[in-house]
């Protein structure tokens, strides 16, 4: 995704029947904001030989004394962020990374499955920080710092066979669309489906969904035409499919994925910790490993920044 606001494994089936069955499995009986722990030990502070004395020195003293981060996710975008077959344990890019940061910080990672337009309101508050696939940009950065650590574009997922000239913004006019939620494609639909009715088209239909998984279904059922999504996602979900989707079209808007770290004094130093883990993560070959088992590793980056979009 890259979701503005940047998501199990999912196999989408042929049938309607299946599909609805998969979704529901996949969305898990885990509310918004419901807490879903990978597993890991969720209370006291974390002893980790691993840890890093100068890198923890930085961490805010909340963090340092608690030894948890509480972290958001929206587990429904795989493979950055999804359920397991248990339908309780979160796994993903985003979730092997966290835990290998926490690691290096000598703190540990909780995440906790929430609505992705709800996470970054929540944050310094409900939550310490969020790994959720969200697109780093300059109207973000007025809310939290965001540590950039990976980069993906958008493409267009269809059932295969069908709609295979969608394979750019100008082509979805008078077209069913759907989107999840707070992320950069609502607004990149929203925003061509004005264009369309100012050049004399037919307007878009965005059918913004809770989830990705949503967005899937529609698509899946035959309610939408295509979905929008970022790249790795679409591709993921195309492979899961049982040859049901495909995505097509050449991935566009390419942008970096930004951990989104709350501002304040609470929070002072967090994201330079953050940041210093990523790079001892890339230098000891860690963070290449994590990209490689989840098949994304388009998506690296070289050097690792904070707040890093400017315009």
């Amino acid at each position: 995704m890259s979701k503005s606001d940047a998501r199990r494994p999912i196999v989408i089936f042929a049938t309607l029947a299946a599909s609805t069955a998969l979704f529901l499995s996949a969305c898990g009986s885990s509310s918004s904001g419901a807490s879903t722990n990978t597993g890991a030990s969720a209370t006291g502070p974390a002893a980790s030989s691993s840890a890093d004395a100068a890198l923890t020195a930085l961490l805010p003293a909340k963090i340092k004394s608690a030894g948890v981060v509480n972290v958001a996710t929206d587990a429904s975008y795989a493979p950055i962020e999804f359920f397991a077959a248990d339908n309780k344990t979160i796994q993903g890019l985003d979730i092997d990374l966290g835990q290998a940061i926490g690691d290096v910080l000598g703190v540990k990672f909780d995440f906790v499955n929430a609505s992705f337009d709800t996470i970054i309101p929540s944050l310094g508050t409900r939550y310490d920080l969020s790994m959720s696939a969200f697109t780093d940009n300059v109207a973000r950065q007025q809310q939290v710092d965001m540590v950039d650590y990976f980069s993906a574009g958008v493409n267009f997922l269809v059932q295969k066979g069908k709609n295979q000239d969608l394979t750019s913004l100008a082509a979805l006019c008078g077209k069913h669309v759907a989107v999840e939620k707070g992320t950069v494609q609502l607004d990149q639909a929203t925003a061509q489906s004005k264009s369309c009715t100012a050049a004399g088209n037919a307007a878009i239909d965005v059918q913004a969904y809770p989830d990705q998984n949503g967005a899937n279904l529609a698509l899946n059922s035959g309610r939408a035409d295509v979905v929008l999504a970022d790249s790795p996602v679409n591709s993921y979900a195309a492979k899961q499919s049982n040859g049901a989707l495909e995505a097509i079209g050449t991935s566009y808007g390419a942008a970096p994925y930004g951990i989104p770290v709350p501002k304040g004094a609470d929070y002072a130093g967090f994201a330079a910790a953050i940041k210093g883990a990523l790079e001892k993560l890339n230098a000891d070959g860690t963070y290449a490993e994590i990209l490689k088992k989840w098949g994304v590793e388009a998506g690296a980056v070289s050097s690792f920044t904070i707040n890093g979009v400017t315009s």
